[in-house]
């Protein structure tokens, strides 16, 4: 039992200490010369030395995404599960070039961690997954974007399969129709009127936690992540969409896996007599 205290302590003592990252550091410009073709000269081994604002990407120790392995991580019921306040917004759909982003504007809520909150800013997609479980890759990861008061970034990341389609995609159809225009006017972002982001629904509470980085350039560092332990579907017709609508040379969007450097990875699996609560 003191081993998973000293663990906890550590780990809150590093969350204290997160480096703020920059307001627009989720929100790379369609223009910014990088690629994730690895063979390139602007491919994500060469990140780092594309700009100097951007070399945290080569010499970073928190870089991200990583592999979890169950076998490496650590059970810690004390961090709790994951408090959401998400409430419905008006929202916008815009393709980036690297990937497709629907943005909240004004209050979307957001998570609690550590007593802190983290308002939702943003959604979007990769292919295939940049997070692997057990080496294991799958055919799409969302990525939720959270920022607090004070700057620092929180991420929710969810794995989906082939499958059925996704709840939250499908409720969005309509909307998700218009990224052909989207790719048309790349950098005007589309207004697709009130979303609610509790639509996206996290299933069992059973989730993974460590400290990161942003996984497109400037690769910030001082990011937690929060990658949920279930993996979710997304019909083949949704991920068409999302892929077919970014740039060329993006449907593939992933970046390459990165060493943990001896980073301490949490799971919280709540207590077998906990009752559900509103984690949809």
């Amino acid at each position: 039992m003191q081993s998973w205290c000293r663990l906890l302590v550590a780990y809150l003592i590093v969350s204290s200490l997160l480096v703020d990252a920059d307001k627009d550091d989720e929100e790379v410009g369609n223009e910014n010369p990088f690629t994730y073709v690895r063979c390139s000269e602007k491919g994500p081994s060469n990140w780092g030395n594309l700009k100097p604002e951007w070399r945290v990407c080569r010499t970073g120790k928190l870089q991200s995404p990583i592999n979890i392995a169950d076998s490496k991580v650590v059970v810690v019921p004390e961090i709790g599960q994951l408090r959401r306040t998400y409430t419905p917004a008006r929202a916008t759909i815009k393709n980036r070039g690297h990937d497709i982003m629907v943005k909240w504007h004004g209050d979307a809520g957001g998570v609690v961690i550590n007593g802190t909150m983290y308002e939702l800013q943003q959604c979007h997609w990769h292919f295939p997954t940049e997070h692997t479980i057990n080496g294991n890759r799958y055919k799409m990861e969302t990525h939720l974007v959270h920022k607090s008061s004070a700057g620092k970034v929180a991420v929710i990341g969810i794995l989906h399969r082939l499958g059925p389609p996704d709840s939250f995609l499908e409720k969005v159809r309509l909307m998700i129709q218009l990224l052909h225009h989207v790719r048309n006017v790349s950098e005007e972002p589309t207004e697709i009127g009130i979303i609610n982001p509790r639509d996206i629904k996290f299933g069992p509470r059973k989730y993974y936690r460590y400290i990161g980085s942003l996984t497109v350039p400037p690769c910030t560092e001082g990011v937690i992540w929060t990658i949920l332990n279930k993996v979710k579907t997304v019909s083949i017709e949704q991920m068409r969409e999302l892929r077919d609508a970014v740039h060329d040379g993006f449907d593939d969007n992933a970046r390459p896996i990165h060493q943990s450097h001896g980073r301490s990875i949490f799971l919280f699996l709540p207590p077998v007599h906990d009752k559900p609560s509103n984690m949809n």
